[in-house]
């Protein structure tokens, strides 16, 4: 037996995902079996705000521009502008309060459904892995606005529902597939070497995966599921279309009887490209947070 000398180099390709590479005395080597089994990725490529790299502490990056930017926009046409611009303003806030009640019903319930999705993704019962399969392969092949109109009219002949209760539910369906595929492909990424080491210390299969996979996978699937609230935060400006008075809403009543279009709609623009940003620096701010001790 002899010790070979492994170098091993990570790089970073242009998708995003990191992929090792093992050589010895200069030429490349195929890598243990088991670090073939633990080499998972997770790339997720989502309609979410862009998530600001936690290890940034510049002032000036892209993230401030642009946050100072939308508010300092809004503000200024304010008070350049106050008639229509305040006017608009101050006829929104109920709508946000609506569109923020949708957003985060819906991640009650979608980030749960997801991470069931997630295990049901990965289970050895057939039975169990071919639903969760099945799942997310219709919903993920049906558009999120398809389904508001299935459950608010098409359901409506079976039982009726309110506005918001539709919206809730569409949501939390659409999204808890998307989220179960980020369950999924950051739970794999774990090492089997995790789970092997306790099963060996007398965990069950419950206790090892939300005992020492879970809380491992989390760091990986925190960024992606941050970036699905977001962008789960945009799309409920397709609720409008069930009258529900979020901020979409409340914008197309205001142009009904003005018939301001471009002011108002900018107004509704720049409102929602700071909700997104402040959320966006908060999903990082917990990124950081839970890789703390990475950067030491």
């Amino acid at each position: 037996m002899f010790k070979l000398r492994r170098l091993i180099r990570e790089k970073a390709p242009a998708d995003g995902s990191r992929h090792r590479a093992f050589f010895h005395k200069g030429r490349r080597i195929q890598p243990p079996k088991a670090e073939q089994e633990s080499s998972a990725n997770i790339v997720m490529v989502t309609d979410g705000a862009s998530i600001p790299n936690p290890r940034e502490w510049r002032l000036v990056n892209a993230w401030s521009i642009s946050l100072v930017g939308a508010i300092g926009s809004l503000l200024a046409l304010c008070l350049i502008w106050p008639e229509p611009y305040r006017r608009i303003l101050f006829y929104l806030p109920d709508g946000i309060l609506i569109t923020f009640e949708i957003t985060i019903l819906s991640i009650c319930f979608a980030v749960p459904l997801g991470l069931i999705t997630g295990l049901g993704r990965i289970s050895r019962n057939r039975f169990i892995n071919l639903l969760a399969s099945t799942y997310v392969e219709v919903i993920r092949g049906i558009p999120l606005l398809v389904q508001l109109f299935y459950i608010y009219y098409a359901l409506s002949r079976f039982v009726q529902v309110s506005g918001i209760t539709s919206a809730v539910t569409a949501i939390s369906i659409c999204y808890g597939a998307y989220m179960g595929e980020v369950f999924r492909a950051g739970i794999m990424a774990i090492p089997k070497g995790q789970t092997e080491a306790a099963r060996s210390l007398g965990f069950n299969r419950f206790q090892t995966m939300f005992y020492v996979v879970l809380p491992q996978a989390w760091r990986t699937i925190l960024p992606p599921v941050g970036n699905e609230c977001i962008a789960m935060l945009k799309d409920t400006s397709l609720v409008s279309i069930l009258a529900v008075p979020d901020i979409m809403q409340r914008a197309r009543s205001f142009v009904g009887t003005t018939y301001l279009y471009f002011e108002t709609y900018t107004v509704v623009a720049l409102i929602y490209l700071i909700i997104t940003l402040i959320l966006s620096k908060c999903v990082s701010h917990m990124e950081g947070r839970l890789n703390y001790y990475d950067g030491k």
